[in-house]
């Protein structure tokens, strides 16, 4: 006969510590993230906000009338693209950047400069959307930015460009702000990742003549393969909303305009504006559902293509 268990307030008592921790961390999902999934009804349903609470449960079903409205909407093809493209742009031109700069890091030899260049590359990301808006607005403003004044100075151009207005430059703006915010952050986790390599792989790489580059490419890349696709899936799954680097609503709301409108609008922000602007919170309800099926649908494809090429997914 094996030992028996313990009963479950034992265990309990003997790691309330641990069991305290836990419950905090379960309350915080239950709370924010499940409990709030009970609005979804809201998209089948035809809800006024003057119906009160009472109202999500005994509002009329409409079926799928505000998601036909919403793909049937003029609309809906240039918020479709402003979202592909600003997130597309962010995860090929943005996601590279902090593995870059983790395995650049890692490859510095002075501790004192390693350290100061890791605290001030992942302290922007301690930075708010709203402050980071502002300190763009002083440094692209188009007559009194710091960037069109300098520009302007030594003769690179002869009036300052409309960055933060013109809808041609909205993209490459925001993509810029992002890598800039938070590549340093997740930078972090490639680091770890590289530190989990064994030495002495890089010492026998030496002993047979492999230079840097040549262990940067044989043994550092692929020895932090896992860590990358796992973040990969993470970022195509969050590929709608920005995905690593930066949220695509908080930038688009931040930043956009009447003049960038046709560029910076995108999903997330036309939901909000539907809901909290005119009140039509069925409706955004069911925008913002559309946005979260297709990102569990990106999160299970990519899953399983991770798999099928004989890499770790998430599940």
């Amino acid at each position: 006969m094996g030992k028996s268990r313990r009963p479950l307030g034992k265990q309990f008592r003997r790691q309330w510590e641990l069991q305290t921790v836990s419950l905090l961390g379960i309350s915080y999902l239950l709370l924010f993230s499940y409990l709030p999934m009970l609005g979804i009804i809201l998209a089948f349903k035809s809800y006024k906000i003057s119906s009160g609470i009472h109202g999500i449960f005994q509002s009329d079903w409409v079926g799928l009338k505000y998601f036909r409205e919403f793909i049937t909407d003029y609309k809906f093809w240039d918020l479709l693209r402003n979202t592909l493209v600003l997130s597309g742009l962010k995860l090929v031109l943005a996601f590279p950047v902090p593995i870059l700069l983790a395995v650049l890091i890692s490859e510095c030899r002075h501790g004192a400069f390693k350290r100061v260049i890791q605290t001030f590359s992942y302290m922007p990301n301690f930075i708010s959307w709203i402050l980071v808006s502002g300190i763009a607005a002083v440094l692209f403003s188009e007559s009194s930015g710091v960037v069109n004044q300098l520009m302007v100075r030594i003769g690179l151009i002869d009036q300052g460009l409309p960055l933060l207005t013109s809808p041609k430059y909205f993209w490459g703006m925001a993509v810029f702000l992002s890598i800039w915010k938070s590549s340093g952050w997740w930078a972090i986790i490639f680091l770890a990742a590289i530190s989990g390599i064994d030495s002495i792989l890089y010492e026998a790489a030496k002993v047979d003549g492999a230079g840097r580059l040549q262990r940067i490419w044989y043994i550092t890349l692929p020895g932090i393969k896992s860590a990358v696709v796992t973040v990969l899936i993470l970022s195509i799954g969050s590929f709608l909303g920005g995905g690593m680097v930066g949220s695509n609503f908080e930038q688009s709301f931040l930043m956009g305009n009447a003049i960038n409108n046709s560029t910076s609008e995108i999903i997330q922000t036309y939901a909000f504006k539907m809901g909290m602007s005119e009140g039509r919170f069925s409706y955004a309800t069911a925008v913002d559902f559309i946005q979260s099926l297709v990102s569990i649908t990106l999160v299970i494809i990519s899953n399983r293509v991770a798999k099928h090429f004989n890499e770790e997914g998430l599940f």
